[in-house]
């Protein structure tokens, strides 16, 4: 009887605080246009809240996007929108989602939805006003919670009693399901690691596996994605720790050689990890002495500023071992060259790869760069033009350069006897 008390009060508990926490982002948004905008269209008109925003606030976790779910048709969503003088964007018109926005706030409307057909990498759907029909196409359910503006829940798989025992579980069946979108497979990675403290149940295991191949007709773009997501979950320890996890991603990703490098997570490493830097992350683990790093990037899409992030860490690491490289010395000359972020990366890449678990030296040099600007280069071309009377061109660049290599190597000093002597050359 006191067991049963308890658990009472525990889920009276989570309802107050879950329509606290509701109150707070109409509060915070003003999220309550868009739910008058669609209340008021018709009699029968309605909008929820659905999917990731309900998952975390049930489960007190932090949440950026803010998904809606109407009964209403796209047309109709955007007359209503338009009659409330909401501005918003025909992002996903095609899938029935229009994204509204309020004051800078992006919220996906979405509407109710049934599929109709399924390749394993898209659906052909059919909108739909029925609410539990657009419920039972989703995956999982912890997913297919829905709230009205006053926190009153819609959850017909029972989602929110999943969330509390800490169970992942498909809605309908799995093998069908993955079948609909083979993405799933890492979804279900995801969210075992976030949520699940259960062992994985054998049966989803070999339809998981015998369902891999499926990932092939993933686009890249999709399966990076989630990738992203699994590598910024608080919980990515949990992915080392897990034999079967581990082993899905690996074959899904095989260049994440060095995957098992988010073993070492220190102290230190850690601060860096938290920062949530997925290209860094990425950087760690597909970096080695053979072309796996550049093959990655050819297949994955990866802007090239990232390319260019990753591949500069890449050619640097290769370095790590010379005599001196961390030298005060060598690394303002790296601090110059290639900027502060660049030294900052290498000096957390080595963190990561040292042979000890707590190297404060590097920890501190780390801080140390943080906290500093980098040296500027005194002589200017035009400079070099008044004072001795020069020509712009070539050979004008030709002698700059060489003031300044013997200006970095000299600890950016240089004195004016040798910059005479490279002009007089």
């Amino acid at each position: 009887m006191i067991n049963l008390i308890k658990k009472i009060l525990f889920q009276n508990n989570i309802t107050n605080n879950f329509a606290i926490n509701i109150n707070k982002i109409n509060l915070d948004t003003k999220v309550s246009k868009i739910f008058y905008a669609i209340s008021e269209y018709s009699e029968k008109s309605e909008i929820r809240f659905v999917g990731g925003c309900i998952r975390k606030i049930l489960n007190n976790e932090q949440f950026d996007d803010i998904d809606l779910a109407t009964n209403l048709k796209p047309n109709e969503v955007i007359e209503a929108l338009q009659k409330n003088h909401i501005k918003f964007y025909k992002t996903g018109i095609d899938h029935g989602t229009i994204t509204a926005n309020i004051d800078g706030k992006n919220f996906e409307i979405t509407s109710l939805r049934k599929d109709i057909s399924t390749d394993g990498r898209h659906a052909k759907i059919e909108f739909s006003e029925d609410w539990y029909e657009d419920a039972a196409r989703r995956d999982f359910t912890i997913n297919s919670i829905y709230s009205d503006l006053e926190g009153n829940l819609y959850d017909p798989f029972d989602g929110k009693n999943d969330l509390e025992k800490k169970i992942v579980r498909f809605i309908g069946n799995p093998e069908k399901r993955i079948k609909e979108d083979y993405l799933r497979i890492l979804r279900y990675i995801r969210f075992f690691l976030d949520y699940s403290s259960l062992k994985h149940d054998d049966s989803l295991l070999k339809i998981i596996k015998k369902n891999l191949k499926g990932i092939s007709r993933i686009s890249s773009d999709r399966l990076l994605g989630e990738l992203k997501k699994i590598l910024n979950s608080n919980n990515i320890s949990k992915l080392i720790s897990d034999k079967f996890s581990l082993e899905i991603i690996q074959l899904i990703f095989p260049q994440l050689k060095n995957i098992k490098i988010l073993k070492k997570i220190n102290k230190y490493s850690d601060e860096i990890y938290l920062k949530k830097d997925f290209i860094f992350l990425i950087a760690l683990m597909i970096i080695d002495d053979s072309d796996n790093c550049e093959y990655f990037l050819y297949k994955y899409n990866v802007s090239n500023d990232d390319k260019k992030r990753i591949m500069l860490i890449k050619n640097i690491s290769s370095k790590l071992n010379e005599k001196n490289f961390f030298a005060e010395k060598n690394l303002w000359k790296m601090f110059y060259i290639y900027g502060k972020n660049s030294l900052i990366d290498i000096i957390n890449f080595e963190i990561f790869n040292s042979k000890k678990n707590d190297d404060k030296k590097l920890f501190k040099l780390r801080e140390f760069f943080i906290n500093q600007s980098p040296p500027v280069f005194p002589i200017k071309a035009r400079d070099l033009i008044h004072k001795y009377n020069l020509k712009e061109g070539r050979e004008l660049g030709q002698k700059l350069k060489k003031i300044e290599n013997i200006w970095i190597e000299n600890n950016f000093k240089i004195k004016q006897f040798e910059i005479d002597k490279i002009i007089e050359v």
